[in-house]
């Protein structure tokens, strides 16, 4: 067995220790704020980092939709299985949904051209 006794601090101690770590954290935030160094875009159109962002965006959009998609086609077939009308439902929701949020970037290509 392991017979290691607590020692308690003492009210002093315990303050001493608090005001320690809090002048350690504050000083690793200050240091952490003092070497941040900015990245600039030297030489680029502001517009490509924008449009590279709506791209990556859309991409991340166009993969949830897809897996939505999936899991819409597995609940299809599922509820074809158990002759479940509320899951046939449910799964013909989320494949509709799936493929709208797929497609939502062309969606929207569609509507503003």
């Amino acid at each position: 067995m392991n017979n290691k006794k607590k020692i308690r601090l003492e009210p002093k101690q315990q303050t001493q220790r608090a005001r320690q770590r809090y002048f350690a954290c504050a000083s690793a935030l200050a240091l952490c704020c003092a070497l941040a160094t900015p990245a600039f875009a030297a030489g680029t159109d502001p517009l490509t980092a924008i449009n590279n962002l709506s791209t990556f965006i859309f991409s991340a959009i166009k993969a949830i939709g897809i897996i939505i998609l999936g899991w819409g086609v597995v609940q299809v077939g599922m509820s074809l299985q158990s002759h479940d009308p509320s899951q046939r439902s449910n799964g013909f929701l989320s494949l509709f949904g799936g493929l709208l949020i797929a497609f939502a970037k062309e969606i929207l290509d569609l509507i503003l051209a």
